[in-house]
């Protein structure tokens, strides 16, 4: 029997997002968003991110230029600590937000950049293994 949608999205979900994020996003979930979060985990993280036309790196280097385009900073930081899981570089992201800033526009680059620097600080202090 092949597993559900929902089932390999979950399984994708946490490959790129991490167990934890994943556990306490899922503790959170209540009647209200409950259907949403079936639809994205069943749509995206199975439909979008499980594609083979791109690799989960080249996904998160889009997915963080289009975030930080669009000026979404809490789903940017959390998609800057998913590229531990996704294989996308410190040095891809940098290329990402020059791209934010020629296409998107310098303020959204530069609070890009605000971001990616905070997410990045507090990884690098975070205790190794978490």
């Amino acid at each position: 029997m092949s597993e559900s949608r929902y089932d390999v999205g979950m399984k994708t979900r946490r490959s790129v997002l991490g167990d934890a994020h994943v556990d306490r996003a899922s503790k959170n979930i209540t009647e209200i968003d409950e259907g949403f979060q079936r639809y994205i985990t069943e749509n995206v993280w199975n439909g979008v991110w499980t594609s083979d036309k791109f690799t989960k790196r080249e996904r998160s280097i889009v997915t963080i230029a289009l975030l930080a385009g669009l000026g979404h900073e809490e789903e940017l930081a959390m998609h800057i600590r998913a590229t531990l899981n996704t294989g996308a570089t410190r040095d891809d992201i940098r290329e990402t937000l020059m791209h934010v800033a020629v296409y998107a526009g310098v303020p959204a680059a530069n609070t890009a950049f605000r971001i990616a620097k905070q997410t990045y600080a507090e990884i690098d202090a975070a205790p190794k293994g978490e």
